[in-house]
């Protein structure tokens, strides 16, 4: 790609100029932060005069998966098409289209996509390293929450008194119960006199 655009990654397909795979890296400050969002473009023969396909791979909260995606600069509105704009042109616009998106998740799901491991190598080591880190402090995190839940239910003034806020509660639905049963009973006698 000759203008290379921020925070995306293109490669053509080596068995087909006409198939491209991009990945969408998530930039700092946004909620797709630390994501890896594969796609793909598919440029018809007559290229540049109609637009490509565009389809996103990876879920990614936005857009459908493995569906023509509806944008101005795709083949689903070639009236908006500009035979001027270029695949970083594209990637750029599908860069600002993009919103919310499922950043942890999308480094697992494209490390088993065999074209995304084998068009981008370099993102494929970032990932499994990143996935690593987010493993070992998931469990840092687990195993510490366990340590002070489990000391402070033991230690707990709550657990200590539920017992007998239980009992306490059991009482009085039974002596409501009861003084409920007593009021009908009065209320009927009442009636038959």
């Amino acid at each position: 790609m000759r203008d290379p655009v921020p925070y995306v990654k293109a490669h053509p397909l080596h068995s087909n100029i006409l198939e491209w795979h991009f990945a969408v890296l998530g930039p700092e400050d946004t909620p797709y932060k630390g994501g890896v969002y594969h796609g793909k473009l598919i440029f018809p023969g007559e290229f540049p005069f109609k637009p490509p396909s565009i389809y996103m791979i990876t879920p990614n909260g936005r857009f459908k998966c493995n569906t023509r995606l509806c944008l101005s600069i795709s083949d689903f509105h070639p009236d908006t098409w500009n035979p001027a704009w270029s695949v970083s042109t594209i990637l750029t616009g599908l860069l600002s289209f993009m919103k919310r998106l499922l950043a942890t998740r999308s480094l697992e799901f494209n490390l088993k996509d065999p074209i995304f491991c084998e068009l981008f190598p370099d993102l494929v080591e970032e990932s499994k390293k990143t996935i690593n880190e987010l493993k070992l402090l998931n469990n840092s995190r687990n195993s510490e929450n366990q340590t002070d839940s489990s000391s402070d239910v033991q230690n707990s003034p709550y657990q200590k008194g539920q017992v007998l806020f239980s009992a306490l509660t059991n009482v009085a639905v039974i002596v409501g119960f009861a003084a409920f049963a007593y009021t009908v009973r009065y209320v009927l006698m009442s009636i038959i006199k």
